[in-house]
């Protein structure tokens, strides 16, 4: 049985104080919780998702571990340590000894320095996700992609998950430039992507096809055994709505075979996150690292 996974959503607690950039203004500051999820996640079929952080600190991971452990639904989270202090391997290695931490998320995107990641002081931090069998979820935009690259040619069996398509610019029709770069990646690297946020990278009157191209060159790039669906709920709300997204994802893959669907709506997922079996409504999962 192949699950159906929502492989990107948030949960969060504004009260908590330390989401810097959820901003009172915006309409999704405020809490998220396992109920307001499964309404869609019933609606759409799906059996499971990956819960990622939102806040870069300790404490958030430890309370979407919380929030997984009484979320049968919730089938791994990706988390955060702090990459910049050595002593994090000591966090990383009491963390991953919880079932469904299945990786870790530096916030690339709100760093000021665009090649933080090829920084000799933070190697130890990708060597150990190596060593514990956790995956790199990259959150970066294009103009990050070129140090990406160079990252992932360091340490070539690091398993890496590129958020949000690498988060074109697709409100303004850049193209070329993220384009070269992703193809690049997809061919000199085992990098899977994420078909996620996309949406909110568009204008408010967004279609599908404005996605197309992006889409189909992550098809042909990728291909279905390397990319992961993923809603990226609640921030996508701000541009579409929970059953608009997955709709709009299964028509620019309905070209595909089952099999290939399959594994962009879960499959490529529970394989790279080594994810177990559950469904919303049933038991505990079971998750095997």
């Amino acid at each position: 049985m192949t699950l159906r996974v929502d492989a990107h959503q948030h949960f969060w607690n504004p009260a908590r104080g330390d989401y810097g950039w959820l901003h009172a203004a915006l309409p999704i500051c405020r809490p998220y919780a396992p109920g307001d999820l499964l309404p869609h996640l019933r609606t759409c079929g799906f059996d499971g998702t990956i819960l990622v952080q939102a806040a870069p600190t300790l404490h958030e991971t430890e309370y979407l571990l919380g929030i997984a452990d009484a979320t049968p639904f919730v089938l791994g989270v990706v988390g955060w340590v702090d990459f910049e202090k050595p002593g994090s391997r000591r966090q990383m290695q009491r963390l991953v000894q919880h079932p469904k931490l299945c990786g870790l998320r530096p916030m690339i995107q709100d760093l000021p320095d665009d090649r933080w990641m090829l920084g000799a002081a933070i190697r130890w931090a990708f060597d150990a996700l190596q060593e514990l069998g956790l995956v790199f979820d990259a959150l970066v935009f294009p103009r990050h992609l070129e140090h990406l690259l160079c990252l992932l040619r360091r340490h070539p069996t690091l398993v890496t998950v590129i958020d949000h398509g690498a988060k074109p610019n697709i409100r303004d029709g850049a193209f070329d430039d993220w384009a070269t770069m992703m193809r690049r990646i997809a061919v000199e690297t085992s990098a899977c992507c994420k078909l996620s946020g996309l949406a909110t990278e568009a204008t408010a009157d967004w279609t599908s096809e404005v996605l197309r191209p992006y889409v189909d060159h992550l098809l042909d790039t990728f291909g279905p055994d390397r990319l992961i669906f993923g809603s990226d709920w609640p921030v996508a709300t701000l541009a579409t709505d929970y059953e608009r997204w997955v709709a709009a994802i299964e028509h620019l893959t309905s070209q595909l075979s089952e099999d290939e669907q399959a594994s962009i709506f879960g499959g490529t997922a529970a394989r790279v996150y080594r994810l177990g079996l559950s469904s919303p409504t049933d038991s505990e999962p079971t998750h095997t690292r």
